[in-house]
């Protein structure tokens, strides 16, 4: 039982709270999530399962998208509605202060994690240091937002969406938005609709089955480990090679030339898969259209993670 699960995670719970629930319900000897949703949020959350665990290096660069909704005229301790009230006034903007301001935010940017978040300062998350009131050095981290959408303004509410890099606190855009309105404003909704390759309608809800259905639901939906990650090209070897490869073999020029290999640039991720059983991940040292100009020796892609067979 390898591979990996599209969660809809419920309010209220926790990432971990669900990777658990799932180990406990598959008698899994390991799983994880691949990017943290706060117990307010809801939506996609790819869980990683057994040998599939070894995948989520790879969900590194993925995007998101949310449907967050943003309360106006309130900020709280911990940029949602579930902190302590600090500051509070009655917002007088209107929809295309609020488009402006969203606007501003779009494209690279730095931004600073929120105080209680899951971001580590020597080893301990930041919420951690915050609730024993040590105020830490948190610097900056690069993130690119790529859309910003204001889908619905009725004050103090106002909803948006937002594609975005890995990384990025929508906590924190919201906090932003406040300062630059001039009135203030915190995350009260959000919703993460798209991870990468997988949408909330790919999303497995189990929050109201029973045991024995919740186990049903979550075999049935086990996506298998050569079809995760999509945007990588596929090599399909043979078992001599496939067996090499687990074993730490680095793939010469030589002993790729039979092999169909679709046109990739120098740094390009691959898969090499053995009929439908994933067998490894790797980057490309050279162009495919460079490959039988090397020396036949010349390593020409380096493997970075095997999978054992399934």
């Amino acid at each position: 039982m390898n591979g990996v699960i599209i969660i809809d995670k419920p309010a209220g719970r926790t990432s971990h709270d669900v990777v658990m629930d799932i180990k406990r319900t598959l008698g899994l000897k390991k799983a994880g999530h691949t990017g943290t949703l706060d117990p307010l949020a809801t939506g996609v959350l790819p869980v990683c399962i057994n040998e599939g665990t070894k995948l989520s290096q790879f969900f590194s660069s993925d995007k998101k998208e949310y449907r967050a909704a943003m309360l106006l005229g309130v900020k709280t301790d911990t940029y949602d509605v579930e902190g302590k009230i600090i500051a509070e006034e009655r917002p007088c903007v209107c929809r295309e202060d609020i488009d402006k301001a969203l606007s501003f935010m779009v494209g690279k940017r730095e931004q600073i994690p929120p105080p209680y978040s899951a971001v580590k300062y020597q080893g301990k998350p930041l919420y951690k240091w915050t609730r024993k009131g040590v105020a830490v050095p948190v610097l900056p981290r690069s993130i690119e937002i790529y859309k910003l959408m204001l889908e619905e303004v009725n004050l103090p509410q106002a909803t948006f969406r937002v594609s975005c890099s890995k990384g990025t606190y929508v906590r924190s855009i919201c906090m932003e938005i406040g300062e630059m309105l001039g009135c203030g404003a915190c995350l009260s909704g959000l919703r993460r609709i798209k991870s990468g390759n997988y949408s909330e309608e790919e999303a497995l809800s189990f929050a109201e089955k029973g045991e024995k259905e919740k186990k049903e639901s979550l075999t049935a939906r086990i996506i298998p480990m050569a079809d995760v990650l999509p945007d990588f090209p596929a090599i399909q070897v043979e078992k001599p090679l496939a067996e090499k490869l687990r074993q730490g073999y680095q793939p010469i020029a030589d002993g790729l030339l039979h092999y169909h290999i679709p046109f990739l640039a120098a740094g390009d991720m691959l898969r090499f898969v053995e009929g439908r059983r994933l067998v490894a991940i790797a980057k490309m040292l050279y162009p495919s259209d460079q490959m039988t100009a090397l020396d036949g020796q010349e390593q020409a892609i380096r493997v970075l993670r095997v999978f054992n067979s399934e």
